[in-house]
């Protein structure tokens, strides 16, 4: 191998600045200071990073056993230990507001500047029309610049939250008007209008609401009495009850034109469940039965009704009809 050795120009030199000299010591101990203070930086933020994720990998591994730990009770447990179906629709509200929290907990320690893809949110339902809008503005506290000119209107924004207002009540007073003749000492008052309860504390709507959150919404008296004393009307149980009694019974002309019609269909579904009832003196339970008829889904007017002897006057006009002496025969 041969070397060529050509003289360097000028033109060459000059291309490069000329490096200047340290002047004191003092400059490399600056130099490295500053490199030892950027590594513990590093440092430092390589461990609270690797903290961050160490503790979202935790959650993420507690939400998962939970999970599993949840489905293999469901599959794999007693046959005394495994729980009800009604008993199941209970757990799974506790079971998703316990991962709802872990997820937004891990939310809230993912990283801001992450570029990772958006997690896709469930397409949120239009609120109904028919709800009363309350409208809360927003406005700026000046509608001038800070350059002195006036602010246009362009547009807004416009967000929509569905608030609660807890059940209030009011009190109806009626006033009947007496008015008399002098003459022939006549007294006129129209009679008070008729009520369900006559002389009762209740109006039907309260009466309405009391059914329906006892009976559509398993609600017990007990607790609808506590929720009354709550907002101020003491109302026992017992009066209550007594209500429901005296609804059942103004009731009866609707259940049984919902009998009549139910038993003119050509078709009917029926349904019984068993459901534990306990007896009276000795604090044992026996086996009692809830029975529900109702025509079918595709039928133009549909309804439902109840009761264990609903059925007794059709089975004996059918099995006279076939031949068969005991309804419970057929």
């Amino acid at each position: 191998m041969v070397w060529i050795l050509t003289p360097i120009s000028k033109t060459c030199l000059n291309a490069y600045p000329p490096i200047k000299p340290v002047k004191s010591t003092n400059s490399y101990r600056t130099i490295g200071n500053l490199a030892i203070g950027d590594c513990r930086t590093l440092t430092d933020q390589r461990i609270a990073a690797n903290a961050k994720a160490i503790q979202q990998k935790e959650l993420k591994i507690d939400q998962l056993t939970y999970e599993l730990a949840y489905l293999r009770r469901l599959k794999f447990s007693h046959k005394s230990k495994q729980i009800s179906a009604l008993q199941m629709t209970l757990l799974d509200e506790v079971t998703d507001a316990d991962i709802a929290a872990i997820e937004s907990e891990l939310e809230s320690l993912k990283d801001k500047t992450d570029t990772a893809q958006p997690k896709k949110q469930p397409k949120r339902q239009p609120l109904p029309e028919n709800l009363p809008r309350l409208e809360i503005r927003h406005d700026p506290e000046s509608t001038t610049c800070s350059c002195g000119c006036q602010l246009r209107h362009i547009g807004e924004d416009v967000s929509e939250k569905l608030d609660y207002l807890p059940g209030s009540s009011q009190v109806e007073r009626h006033i009947r008007s007496k008015w008399a003749c002098d003459a022939c000492e006549t007294l006129v008052q129209k009679p008070m209008p008729p009520q369900i309860i006559d002389k009762g504390l209740p109006t039907s709507g309260l009466l309405a609401h009391l059914l329906i959150a006892k009976y559509a919404d398993h609600l017990p008296l007990y607790r609808q009495a506590q929720i009354f004393e709550r907002a101020g009307v003491k109302l026992p149980s017992s009066t209550l009850a007594e209500w429901v009694g005296v609804c059942g019974v103004q009731l009866e002309p609707v259940a049984q034109a919902l009998k009549d019609f139910l038993l003119t269909q050509p078709v009917l579904h029926a349904d019984e469940t068993p459901v534990p009832m306990l007896k009276p003196g000795n604090k044992k339970t026996h086996k009692a039965y809830l029975w529900a008829y109702t025509n079918p889904a595709n039928a133009q007017h549909k309804a439902v009704c109840s009761g264990q002897a609903f059925l007794d006057t059709w089975f004996l006009q059918f099995s006279y009809s076939i031949g068969v002496k005991s309804p419970f025969a057929v």
